[in-house]
């Protein structure tokens, strides 16, 4: 079993250094990877506006600048994103930013991507909200163009690459995994079509995330490809919770053990822990997040290995 820890952004008020022993210490515990949150930019309610789950003023430091820096501090963990916005950011540029990462870093990027859910973000930054499922095959398609191709030829009403190189190309070539996350039959296709694995909230209930499951494997035996190659991500509990329970989950060990083992049992080889809602649990300091992440790693894998 896999572990990922979601990088708290919160801890950046801390400081530099801090965020830096904070990654630094997730590989000395032994967590396999460290993944960080994409927004760049959150709305403030307005009229016309869906209320989103988040506050507008929570601090999320940018993805691929913190996925760089863990990579400087950091020796062995993957680094990824869970999950790039990727229809809201340039697929050629991305693709530059994150081969130089996967150079760096000796090829230790797992790139997670989904076409997000805030239209007031894509304003901001410039790109259509309602085109953006189209718009993310086409990146995936040019991010790996770049990675593999000598010579790029990618032409769509997105971008417009003719005989155009990138070097130096990642370590792990066009194999530099690409993980979808979303729950839509959409993001399932995408899974199917292009992914190399999905990255998974809880469903409703266990027998809503099989049903998930099932239907992704169903689809990609239909796209003639081997289901049993992808890689199954969830993460342990929802995101940072508003209610009672939901807030001391992980200060509760055996409800985390348990969720490890259902998760195992569920088919899922990756297991993400929530470092927010860890530091929404009780660890309300770099210091305490480091050890509170060691006994929660120590308590899993007395779980599941």
């Amino acid at each position: 079993m896999k572990l990922s820890v979601d990088f708290p952004s919160v801890i950046g008020r801390e400081g530099p250094a801090k965020v830096r022993e904070f990654a630094a210490a997730v590989e000395e515990i032994g967590y396999d990877d460290i993944a960080v949150y994409d927004h760049v930019v959150m709305g403030h309610p307005a009229p016309g506006r869906a209320a989103g789950p988040y506050p507008a003023a929570m601090p999320i430091l940018e993805a691929v600048v913190l996925m760089a820096t863990i990579a400087a501090v950091t020796d062995r963990v993957t680094i990824s994103s869970e999950v790039l916005v990727l229809p809201q950011r340039s697929p050629v540029l991305t693709a530059k930013q994150i081969s130089t990462i996967d150079t760096l870093s000796g090829g230790r990027v797992r790139l997670g991507v989904g076409v997000g859910w805030q239209e007031s973000e894509y304003d901001a930054l410039g790109f259509d909200f309602s085109t953006r499922g189209r718009r993310m095959d086409v990146a995936i398609d040019t991010l790996r163009a770049y990675w593999r191709d000598e010579s790029v030829d990618v032409v769509s009403a997105d971008t417009n690459s003719v005989a155009m190189a990138m070097e130096p190309k990642p370590p792990q070539g066009a194999g530099l995994p690409i993980w979808i996350g979303g729950a839509s039959p959409a993001a399932f296709q995408r899974v199917a079509d292009r992914g190399d694995g999905w990255m998974a909230m809880p469903g409703r209930d266990d027998d809503h995330t099989r049903s998930m499951i099932d239907e992704i494997r169903r689809r990609t035996e239909e796209a003639g490809r081997d289901p049993d190659a992808l890689g199954w991500q969830i993460g342990l509990a929802t995101p940072p919770s508003k209610d009672g329970g939901g807030k001391r989950f992980y200060a509760d060990h055996d409800a985390v053990r348990r969720r490890a083992a259902v998760s195992k049992e569920l088919g899922f080889g990756w297991l993400a822990v929530n470092a927010t809602a860890v530091f929404q649990a009780g660890a309300r300091s770099v210091d305490a997040l480091i050890e509170a992440l060691r006994g929660l790693h120590e308590a899993i894998h007395q779980e599941v290995g």
